[in-house]
């Protein structure tokens, strides 16, 4: 081989774009693979819903893989403060005491507390129709939390799983009078199990599902907001939306909202800088 070839060749290698050289590594997340249709097995050892497609679409934009892990949902935030997650993809319930504690996405759904009861049970209309009442909740969610601030004031019996699918036959089986999660849960839960209906929603617990980050990953972040804020802006995250729940959502709807600055405003973590992403 020549002198001028061997060069030619080391000119050429030294010149190829970086990102061929040192491609970015997989972005890691973790759900609870039992929360349909958020997430839930795909038959082929995996996991797919609402979550799996808006995530997947987040990353393809960014240019990275995405790896997705399935574990119980009470173990995911401690997973993630260890560092074996770069955020977790599971709908998780902004907080002001987990805002305090991690950095949030803005919110790409709004969640609300809503009962599921087994049809023909009395409906559920105020509070004081749960006194006395068993109710059941997926461990480690802020269903569980509502419970146990309330149980001494209605008297209340809490029965905690590690899954929703468990939380809900619990309510079939008639261990527990209602089963408490998110509405979209209860909603899809009830579209698949005839004898299960979605009942009353708790006034006043419209909150921001989001993505959480740990407070050190500020930067990640922001990139994935960005991301959120154009399939926002272009209709893909309305359209996930309708293949998961159902209906198209309306303008007054999370998913069709972009707000102001990173981060659900008023909350710890929030960074008012104005998002100025480049969507194409």
């Amino acid at each position: 081989m020549t002198r001028t070839l061997l060069a030619g060749l080391l000119a050429a290698t030294l010149s190829l774009p970086a990102l061929a050289q040192s491609p970015q590594p997989p972005l890691r997340c973790a759900v609870d693979g039992t929360f349909a249709p958020h997430a839930f097995p795909d038959g082929r050892g995996g996991v797919q819903g609402f979550q799996v497609d808006m995530f997947r679409e987040v990353a393809r934009r960014l240019g990275r893989e995405l790896v997705v892990d399935s574990a119980s949902f009470s173990g995911l935030i401690p997973a993630l403060n260890a560092g074996r997650y770069d955020f977790l993809c599971a709908p998780v319930t902004v907080t002001r005491e987990r805002a305090e504690a991690l950095l949030f996405t803005e919110g790409y759904l709004w969640t609300a507390l809503q009962f599921g009861i087994r049809r023909g049970s009395a409906p559920i209309r105020s509070e004081e129709d749960l006194r006395g009442k068993t109710i059941s909740v997926n461990k480690g969610t802020p269903y569980e939390q509502w419970v146990t601030r309330n149980a001494e004031r209605l008297n209340l019996t809490l029965l905690a799983f590690d899954t929703q699918p468990d939380a809900v036959q619990a309510v079939m089986a008639g261990r527990a009078y209602a089963n408490l999660s998110g509405n979209t849960v209860i909603r899809y839960s009830a579209s698949r199990t005839p004898l299960f209906i979605a009942d009353w929603v708790l006034p006043g617990t419209q909150l921001h599902w989001g993505a959480p980050f740990r407070r050190d990953s500020g930067a990640l972040r922001n990139q994935v907001e960005d991301v959120l804020a154009c399939m926002k802006r272009d209709g893909t995250l309305a359209r996930i939306s309708e293949r998961w729940f159902g209906d198209r959502p309306g303008p007054e709807q999370a998913e069709n909202i972009v707000f102001p600055g990173y981060g659900p405003p008023d909350l710890p973590g929030h960074d008012a800088t104005a998002q100025n992403p480049t969507c194409g």
